[in-house]
């Protein structure tokens, strides 16, 4: 009987340390949440659902949900330092599969391998990164609304900045209308 229990703490021990050789870092995906029509943006407090355009969301940890109104504020929250190191599974709405005004929870793809068009004519809340499960859906968005069509590891602090810059109609080198000499 001893030699039993000797061998299950044995056991025990060792399926512990195992565990320890684990990289935190790692952990199983995990499936991508519906939004509600009361759920606020992380960033900005807005009511998700209350508008158009592709939304993100970013599952970290077992209970850690951050939901984002758009792309841009998704990103824009992923690429701080102190988020971007975190193991987490991102998710936004395929673009493709879809209606712009509503997007379907139901076509929610891993972000990571998303493709995205930066600078078209179709707005969320505000510019926004319309995102496709697939580079030609993206190219086809493209072409019909404009843009410039990314990948994920495109995806930075510049390129955020030209998105939060394309909606408006005025070019950062020029001049203001109302400027006189």
């Amino acid at each position: 009987m001893r030699t039993f229990l000797r061998l299950i703490a044995v056991a025990l021990f060792s399926l512990w340390l195992a565990g320890c050789d684990q990289d935190p870092t790692q952990r199983t995906s995990a499936e991508p949440i519906a939004f509600h029509s009361d759920d606020e943006c992380h960033v900005c407090g807005m009511i998700i659902t209350n508008w158009p355009g592709p939304k993100g969301e970013i599952l970290a940890g077992t209970d850690e949900v951050y939901k984002f109104c758009s792309t841009v504020d998704m990103l824009s929250w992923w690429l701080q330092p102190e988020n971007n190191n975190r193991a987490a599974d991102i998710y936004v709405h395929d673009m493709t599969s879809t209606p712009w005004d509503s997007p379907e929870d139901e076509h929610l793809i891993n972000a990571t391998e998303a493709w995205y068009v930066m600078g078209s004519s179709q707005m969320g809340m505000g510019p926004t990164l319309a995102s496709f499960s697939s580079q030609e859906a993206a190219n086809d968005f493209s072409e019909q609304y404009n843009g410039e069509v990314l990948a994920w590891a495109d995806l930075d602090l510049e390129v955020l900045q030209k998105v939060m810059h394309s909606g408006h109609s005025f070019s950062l080198d020029a001049e203001p209308e109302h400027a006189h000499h």
